[in-house]
């Protein structure tokens, strides 16, 4: 169901290299404060969003320092990253409503690519809706996009949920696609995702990188960023990957089904969910009685072509065979399953082994010299306890099946326990009769076509 859900929509994007969502953070206060979320200064009061979040400023982890004061104090102290923070944090109004939940990483989350912001996973949900409001997101520039991470980071003892702000265009997405595979990486022992991209998307991938060398790409899939992202060491052409760091080896597998299966333009929404047995649509009802009749008329040519008049015979029975195990499971008002049709193709074949062993047997008695009526005596009777013991046995497994299996596994043993019982019938006492019939009408017949 998950993978039914998923659109697969793969992107490249470069991070955002001029903070623009630092510089629209004021914008963006300012809407939330006519829309009614207050605050007042950060070193008195808790900020609007913090009022949301439930959680003051001094409790919060922060990369730079949480007032103006405490800022100068320990700049000396600080990395260039969160120097930066620090003075966009000083050059807000107070208050901040946006301000107080960005947190851009530094040394604690290994470093930070540009436009790269970390916010409490405990708050990601409430921060996630206020930048949603279109009003607050119009506050972007133009050609800048936010994007979430797709599973939260633990940074020491707190999870953090990463968001990203990116270009706007991405330099290549998934519609050039050409392969996915899952796999293992040798290195980190981790789940990956390797892909191919057909040759235009090579080509126009390799351009893109080629001119963002050292720059921050970001691997999107489905409007989350996949990891974190890698900066681009020189030029990639067709074969990339993507690294899916938490994640299982099945997962791995499915996102790379879904990616192999290709984009959907639009999301799917499952509004309504049922369970049912693997019944036969009409395609695969009509393809089964082609492949059957196909597999029927050669199973009648082979037998009247090597055992001529008694292969007709046989064929006769066999017919009458399929009658009878049909009738069966309309007694029964079974429905024709994909485990159903493999048993009762099966029991076709046990059918046509019957005879077989008693027209071998026949012919054993006629080149040791019996008459033709002896022959067939004789070979019905010595054949009878080798088809007894094979059918039996094979009777015994099907209701072993039929007692412990489930489903679809019990719809089998039901038609195959069915088929022996009519084969049995139509071997030992269909085709016999029919054997009688024929000498009866012939009693002079000194040699048999068999």
């Amino acid at each position: 169901k998950s993978i039914v859900q998923r659109t697969a929509f793969l992107e490249f994007r470069i991070t955002d290299e001029a903070n623009a969502l630092e510089k629209a953070i004021p914008a963006m206060d300012r809407v939330l404060r006519r829309l009614g979320v207050r605050g007042s200064d950060t070193t008195s009061r808790p900020s609007a969003v913090e009022q949301l979040l439930g959680g003051d400023s001094a409790s919060r982890p922060a990369m730079g320092d949480s007032a103006r004061g405490d800022s100068a104090k320990g700049a000396g102290a600080r990395t260039d990253s969160a120097g930066r923070d620090s003075a966009a944090r000083d050059s807000a109004p107070a208050g901040s409503a946006i301000l107080g939940s960005l947190i851009q990483p530094g040394g604690a989350a290994g470093g930070g690519a540009p436009g790269e912001y970390m916010v409490p996973e405990t708050a990601f949900p409430r921060v996630d809706s206020l930048l949603s409001i279109p009003v607050v997101a119009r506050q972007l520039p133009r050609g800048v996009v936010l994007r979430w991470a797709a599973t939260p980071l633990s940074v020491g003892t707190e999870s953090y949920r990463f968001l990203y702000a990116l270009e706007d265009r991405p330099i290549i997405t998934g519609s050039n696609l050409e392969d996915a595979q899952a796999q293992i990486d040798q290195l980190t022992n981790g789940p990956i995702v390797t892909f191919q991209l057909d040759r235009a998307g090579g080509r126009k991938f390799g351009d893109e990188t080629g001119r963002h060398v050292n720059d921050y790409m970001a691997i999107v899939l489905d409007g989350r960023v996949q990891g974190r992202p890698p900066v681009i060491q020189s030029r990639i052409g067709r074969n990339g990957q993507i690294t899916l760091a938490g994640r299982t080896l099945q997962e791995a597998q499915d996102l790379a089904l879904t990616l192999k299966a290709g984009a959907l333009p639009i999301p799917l929404k499952i509004v309504e969910e049922r369970q049912i047995g693997p019944t036969l649509g009409e395609d695969a009802i009509n393809s089964g009685i082609l492949s059957g009749v196909i597999g029927a008329l050669f199973v009648v040519v082979v037998m009247m072509l090597y055992y001529r008049t008694a292969g007709a015979l046989a064929v006769c029975a066999l017919a009458l065979y399929v009658l009878f195990t049909l009738g069966g499971l309309a007694m029964l008002d079974a429905t024709l399953t994909l485990p159903g049709l493999a048993g009762l193709v099966l029991s076709i074949g046990i059918a046509v082994d019957a005879n077989v062993l008693i027209f071998e047997r026949i012919r054993e008695e006629l080149a040791a010299g019996k008459t033709v009526r002896l022959a067939v005596d004789e070979g019905f009777s010595h054949a009878m306890s080798a088809i007894i013991d094979s059918n039996v046995t094979t009777v015994l497994t099907g209701l072993f099946l039929f007692q412990f299996g489930t489903g679809p596994v019990r719809g089998f043993a039901v038609t195959l326990i069915l088929g022996i019982a009519a084969s049995m019938v139509t071997a030992i006492f269909v085709t016999r009769t029919l054997f009688l019939l024929w000498l009866d009408r012939k009693p002079s017949m000194a040699t048999l076509s068999i």
